[in-house]
This record gives structure tokens, sequence and C-alpha cells, in this order.
């Protein structure tokens, strides 16, 4: 660890002139083959001690002092190692080791340039420590610094200093990325991302993301492309971004392939990056022309091993002058959306072309507007080849423009010439995804290598880029995150009081809210099986085979015909051939009503008493289950109900045939014979009288209603003139009326007021004879009392398919609906679409949304102390300028 360090401190002490550069190159190459596992960046240990260095450097000019020099240098460097004996002494050795192979290779070179230095050398100690102090001194004097330049190097930034060995070549599988930086940047990423889903909105809970703007024409999607390593953003000849691109970059060295997800559209695991370019472009041109900018933003997230952890925002292109198909609004709407996002704390990724005059950057105004000093802006200038190697270095050396961040030098297009062929970024039609990309890294690579000379002093390529800009992101979010931090608990707070004051503190998901209705649910089906049983099951079917035993006898027995000329009456018995039902109180054997009782019988048992009752009970549970379901908290949502509804018909379904069928097999040998037992005939006749007494009551009804409808007199005068008119010898045609003038409306009133009289009368008769005669105690004269027998035929029937109907169907549905319902609500609903059932409920709805932002508040909360925890142990001091 520390001679990853110590590597750093040599490195950025070396880039200030050509010759301390070269020396740099050699020793660093030296240092690989001699430790080649040992790290080189993260220098923390020699920017700590720099100044040391600068002694060093200063004491090699004067020769007479060489050797006092390098003895206190030693002695410094082992007072260096004494004050870090914190770590262990392996790493106390590695120090060791490291100074003393230094010395060797430094000494060798030393003497190879003939300086006075190398006598120095010559004299070191014995020991291990002499020996690290006389390398250190040897490499202070090999700088050679001149007072100017260390004055250059304290005022200079040192992110802005090159980072990149010219002489090495360019791996891009192994990027020298410190697990250390992608850590901490990947957890306030995460946190960051919380603090999103609690408030998008809010101005306290957020931490800084990196806003790349630019002009249309500027290489702006081509830098996000460089970063990610693919071409993903939608192109075109037109406006084609018209919606913020939220892009989170996650850093996956263990996955074998790279990833991108839309989260809001639930998309994930794409790999073609083709599809993923085509679904923002959908997602953009889908912007309605007139609007042309929305501010709703795209949010993508890509893991990848080769992408750093980042969080970025690519937003519309400024324009200078409207099109002549778009809004005159547009320009400004475009600075309206960009400024949302330019405001503290968030880093301005301005992107400017090389080839265009900085003072007519669109993204340099508008960062000075929004951050006029300059601290959260980092310049990256692209088209680099475009303009002459000398131009382009004062352009990146940061003195025109001053950015305290400095500038970072892209090339994003290769020349039309280039072997690749390509005239984008990505040239698709001769070699595409990361073989283009390699492609595109290895000119840009080559240009600078090729240049060196000319940029020196300053940060240049795509690697670089993605480097400071995790160093960036990470110091901008370090340094909120205090203030998040307090602002997080006094939010946290201030929901929690709400929670408890409103919901006393009872925890509420969508998972259990509706987890505790569907059990609510089933209980009461449990209790359903007790109360809907046989009884209410036999109750239910006899009611309805009573009013089908009802209507046949009204059909063949007590509907009287009342003709007259030029109407036709609903109210005529289907059978032309209707005798006096009062003969029917007196006849023994008449083959006239023993046909009429077989009709009427075989018209019962014929009805489809299998596909009726099974449908009756059907209908009766699904009726009872919505019953249910009015009793629970399922009552404020349209779809839970629905589907609970589909899952009793489902299960009930499943068994209606077989039970349909069952019935009907059952009670076939009644449509041939049926054998009535003294006991069944006795209860039928109870049955039958009620029934007919049940029957006079509804036409005593009818006749009120119609009397107050139409009124007692008018009614009665209609009667008469109907009952005369049917008198008469020679009917007349009652559509006339040029006797008294009734309406047709009124001569229908008159028929049905005759027709309930009729009815009346005739179920009185045999309402007393059912109940008074002797014939009628005995099953022997079915025929005389056809109502008792037609009675007790229903309730064989009745009973009959009972049986099944119990057995068959609601046996299985109380055993199996509970476990549709899980299937239904658990098994086939998604996390979202329970959550969207919840929320329906606008109490329920503020419920769990309370608890979701406080469970949300708490997790950040506790990351955030996490990270602060870890900064603590690193023992970075608070007064920092991270803090």
């Amino acid at each position: 660890m520390f001679s990853s360090r110590i590597g750093l401190g040599i490195r950025r002490t070396l880039v200030f002139n050509r010759p301390s550069h070269r020396l740099y190159s050699i020793l660093t190459s030296n240092l690989r083959r001699s430790h080649p596992n040992l790290p080189m960046a993260n220098s923390l240990y020699f920017k700590r001690n720099l100044g040391f260095i600068k002694v060093l450097a200063r004491a090699a000019k004067v020769p007479a002092y060489i050797g006092g020099t390098v003895a206190a240098g030693g002695s410094y460097v082992a007072y260096k190692v004494e004050q870090a004996s914190n770590y262990t002494s392996d790493k106390v050795n590695a120090i060791k080791d490291f100074t003393s192979n230094l010395f060797d290779k430094t000494g060798d070179f030393l003497k190879g340039m003939g300086g006075e230095g190398s006598e120095s050398t010559g004299s070191g100690g014995a020991n291990d420590g002499g020996d690290n102090a006389a390398a250190v001194g040897a490499t202070a004097a090999a700088l050679g610094l001149t007072s100017d330049e260390e004055e250059d190097l304290e005022g200079e930034d040192e992110d802005t200093l090159i980072d990149q060995d010219d002489d090495e070549e360019l791996d891009l599988e192994n990027d020298d990325t410190t697990d250390e930086m992608l850590n901490l940047t990947r957890q306030m990423i995460e946190i960051r991302n919380i603090l999103t889903a609690v408030d998008s909105q809010s101005e306290t809970l957020k931490l800084p993301l990196i806003v790349v703007i630019g002009s249309q024409s500027s290489g702006k999607s081509s830098v996000l492309e460089l970063i990610v390593g693919h071409e993903f953003l939608p192109k075109g000849s037109n406006m084609v971004t018209r919606r913020p691109i939220e892009l989170t970059l996650i850093n996956l060295p263990e996955s074998a392939s790279e990833i991108a997800e839309f989260p809001a559209l639930k998309l994930y695991n794409l790999t073609d990056f083709q599809q993923v370019q085509k679904t923002l472009f959908d997602l953009n041109m889908a912007v309605p022309a007139s609007e042309c900018i929305l501010n709703d933003p795209i949010q993508i997230t890509i893991r990848s091993p080769r992408v750093p952890d980042l969080s970025l925002v690519d937003l519309p292109g400024y324009i200078q002058v409207e099109a002549a198909d778009q809004p005159i609004e547009l320009k400004q709407k475009i600075r309206e959306l960009c400024n949302r996002y330019l405001e503290a704390p968030n880093i301005i990724l301005a992107i400017s072309a090389a080839d265009v005059d900085l003072a007519n950057s669109s993204a340099l105004r508008a960062a000075k507007l929004s951050d006029p000093r300059g601290e959260r802006t980092v310049g990256v200038i692209t088209k680099l080849d475009l303009v002459e190697p000398e131009r382009a270095r004062a352009i990146l050396l940061n003195r025109k423009y001053p950015l305290r961040m400095g500038y970072v030098g892209v090339i994003t297009k290769a020349p039309s010439s280039a072997p690749t062929g390509a005239v984008g970024l990505f040239n698709r039609k001769k070699i595409g995804g990361y073989q283009a990309y390699v492609a595109q890294q290895n000119f840009e690579f080559g240009y600078f290598k090729e240049n060196k000379d000319a940029f020196i002093g300053t940060t240049t390529g795509s690697r670089n880029l993605k480097k400071k800009l995790m160093k960036v992101l990470e110091k901008s979010m370090s340094a909120s995150l205090r203030p998040t931090h307090l602002a997080i608990q006094q939010e946290l707070e201030e929901t929690a009081y709400q929670f408890k004051v409103e919901f006393n503190d009872r925890p509420l998901t969508p998972q259990t809210y509706l987890a505790n209705n569907i059990d609510l649910l089933k209980v009461a089906t449990k209790e359903l099986s007790r109360n809907f049983s046989r009884n209410e099951l036999r109750s239910l079917l006899k009611n309805e085979l009573d009013q089908r035993v009802l209507d046949l006898l009204a059909e063949r027995y007590w509907n009287k015909p009342f003709e007259l000329s030029g109407l036709d009456s609903p109210y005529l018995s289907s059978e032309p051939d209707l005798r006096e039902l009062s003969q029917l109180n007196y006849i023994d054997e008449d083959s006239y009503w023993h046909k009429k009782l077989d009709l009427a019988t075989g018209s019962l048992t014929k009805l489809g008493v299998g596909r009726l009752s099974t449908s009756l009970v059907t209908n009766a549970v699904v009726t009872e289950i919505d019953n249910l379901v009015d009793r629970t908290q399922l009552s404020n949502h349209p779809m839970a109900r629905k589907a609970v509804e589909e899952a009793a018909k489902a299960v009930l379904k499943s068994k209606y045939y077989s039970t349909a069928d069952q019935v009907e097999n059952c009670i076939k040998p009644y449509k041939y014979e049926v054998e009535i037992e003294d006991r069944e005939w006795n209860a039928s006749k109870d049955n039958a009288v009620n029934l007919i007494k049940e029957e006079m009551a509804q036409c005593d009804t009818a006749q009120s209603s119609l009397k107050n409808l139409v009124g007692g007199r008018k009614l009665q005068q209609v009667v008469t003139y109907l009952e005369k008119l049917k008198s008469q010898e020679g009917a007349i045609d009652v559509d006339s009326n040029e006797a008294l003038g009734f309406s047709k409306n009124l001569i229908e009133k008159g028929k049905y007021a005759i027709f309930l009289k009729e009815r009346a009368k005739l179920l009185k008769m045999r309402y007393l004879f059912i109940k008074n005669s002797k014939k009628c105690k005995s099953k022997d004269n079915k025929y005389q009392c056809p109502e008792i027998f037609l009675d007790a035929v229903s309730t064989k029937l009745t009973s009959t398919a009972i049986l099944f109907l119990n057995v068959e169907l609601l046996s299985d549905f109380y055993y199996n609906f509970p476990r549709k319902l899980d299937e239904e609500f658990f098994g086939n609903l998604t996390r979202e679409q329970m959550e969207s059932f919840a929320k329906e409920d606008p109490k329920i709805k503020k419920h769990i949304e309370l608890q979701e932002r406080k469970d949300l508040l708490e997790e950040a909360l506790n990351k955030i102390e996490g990270v602060l925890a870890l900064q603590r142990q690193k023992g970075e001091p608070r007064d920092s300028k991270w803090w």
C-alpha cells in the first residue's frame, strides 16, 4: 500500500519537463519489472509528503551538500516509516524493499548520466536504512526541479496533470481504478438512488450527479458512449434527445456480460445495445413535436465490468436557432430544463469542440451562469485531432477560461481515412460492439502518444476522463454527505412522528395488507360452509321448483280462456280444450284429466333439473362470496372484487358439467314413474295449500295495484263494457270503441283485471277443495289433486339433486377456493400489481406510502452512517475539503 503511494507521488513530480518525464518512465518501468504486483495509483502517502521530496530536489542542485542531503533524507524516510508503524510489519518491509531496489535502479541510471549524484549514492551505508535514504535522495537529486517549477507545481491543480504513461501500452481489460474508490462511489450512488425514491423533487434530500451539457454538434453523446463503451444513445437528423436520460453506471468486475435495464419500464437484462438505442429513440420520439421537450426523465442502468461507478444525466443539446418545424420557444425550454439540473450540488460536464472558439461554447456559457466560480465544472474538449496540437494544449492548460477542476481532452471521432473506415464513434457496418470500442480507443491512444510532447502537463484520453469523473463525483458526494445526513435525520423524525400519530406505528405493506384481507375472506368462506349447507340448498332449489310447479298448474289447469275479437290475449291457456276446473272435484276415471297430469309431470321431470339446480347453486355461491367480500376491505378494490369472483367461478366451473350430469342421471327414473309414500303425500298437501294461498294473495295484490293505477271507477267501467261485449250475440270489434271511447291500453288493463278476477275464483275453489276435501287426503286420488302430486314430485327431485350438489360441487368448492385465492393473488400478481391494488384505497395508500418513506429514510440513514464511519476509520480530518 505504501509503495503504490510512492509510485504516483514520483509520477506527479516528473511531469513538468521532458527529461524528468523520461526519467519517470524509466523508473516506473524498472519498478514494475522488479515489483510486478505493485499498484501505482492513489499516492496518498506521497501527497502528504510532497514537501519532503521537494526539499530533497533542492538539495540535489548543490553538489557540496549532496551527501548531507542524502543522509537527512534517509533519516526523514526512517522517521516517516516509524510514524506509519500502525500498518503491519510486512507493509514496512515492503517499503524498505522498494527503496532498496529503487536505489539500485536509479544508481545505474545516474552513473550513465555522469552526474554528481552518482558519487553521492555510492557512499551510502551498508544497512537497509542507509540504502533507503540514499535511494530517495538520489531520486530527488535526479529530478532537478527548479524553484520556478516548484511554484508552478504548487499552483497547478493536481487533477489536470497527465496521468498516463506514454510508453505504456493501452490495456482496456485491466483498468487500474482502485477498488477503494469504486466501493465508496458505488455506496454513495446507492444512497442517491434511495433518496430519489423517497422524493425526487426534494432539494435537500439529494446527492450530486454529473450533468452532461453541450451543443448538438459538440460530441456530447459520443463522450457518454466512450464512457460506457457502446453506442446506445438515440441518433437522428432531427432533435432526438427530447427527455433527460438519467444514466446509472455500475461496475461489476465479476460479470461476464454487459446488461442494460429500464426500471420504470420493467425491462431488465438487455444485452443487445441496438435494442437499448431503439428503446431510447422510441421513448424520446413519443414526445409530441408540438412540445419537443419533456421534463420527465428516462432512467437507464448499465451494469458492466468495464464501466466506472457513475451517475450521469444526458440533456438535450443547446441550439442557437429553432428550425422551421420546431416550436419557437424550444430554445428557451431547453435552457430551462438544463438549468434545473445544473443547480448545486450537481457536477457540470461541459462539452465543447476544439474547433470552435471556447468564447462561443454554449456549455461553458451555461456552466458559468450556474457555477460562476467554476468550482463544479469539468471541461471536456472533443475533436482535438481537428486542431493543431499546440492550440489543443493551450485550451487544455486551463488558462484563458479557467475551471477549478480543469479540462480533459478526448477524440471521439476517427478520421475517414482511418483503417476502421469509421464515420462516427462506432462503425457497425464493419466492426461492432466491444471491438469497435477497442478500435476507437487505440486510435485515440495512438494520437496522444504520437503527440505526447505537445500534451505534457494536460489530462487527455477517455480513460483519464473516467478516472477524473469518478474522483470528482466521489469528492462532491462526500462533501454532501454530512448536510444530507442531517437532512435525512430531520426528515425521518418528522415522518416517524406522522406515522405514529396517524397509524399508531402499525407497519403495513401491500403484501401484508393483501394477505390479511385474503385470510379474512378464507375464514368467512369456512363459516359459509357451515351455514350454506344441505338445508339451505334444499330450500333454494325447492323454491325454484315450486315456481315451476305453479307455472305448470296455471298453464294446464288455472288459466281460463277469455277471448275477444280483434285482440290476442296473453292470458289464454296453452291448451285450447280447457274444461271447467270444477269438474275435477267429482271425476273418478277420465282419461282427459289423467293425460293432463301425466303431461304436467313429464314437463317437470324433463325440465333439465341437473343443469337448473347446478346453475342455481353456482349463482347462489357466487352471490354469497360477493357478500363476504363486502364485509372486508376488499370491497374498496374493484380489481380484487373481480379477481375473487373469477376465482369462485373458476372453481365452480371445474365441477359444473360433471355435477349436472350426475344429478340428471339420478333423477332419470322419475321421468318414467314416480312412487309417492303416504308421509310424502301428507307433507306435500300442506305445502300445496300454502302455495295456493300465497298465489291468492299475489292475485289480490295485483288487483289492488291495477285499481290504484287506473282508478277504481274507470276500471270497473271498462270491465263491465268487456263483459257485456262478450255476452252479446255477434261480437263487436273492440278496436272501434265507438260506444264509450276506451283506448287500446285501457282495454288491455280491463282484460287483465278480468283475468285476475277469474284466477282468484279458481284459486279459492282449489284452495278449499285441497284443504277440506277427503279425496285429497289419499295419494290414490292424485288426478283430482294434481297440485299435491306435482309438489311431491318436485320434493323428490329436490332431495335427489341436493345430495349430489352437496357432495360433488360444494365440498370441492370449499376445499379448492382458498387455494385458488392464493394462486390468483400471490401466484399471479406481481409486486407492482399488489402495490397498485393496495393503493386503490386512499387511506391504505397513504399508510403504505408513509411506511415506505420511513423505511427508505432509515435505509439511507444507515448507509450514510456506514460511509461516515468508514471515513472516520480511514482517519480523514473533520475539516478536510471532502467535508
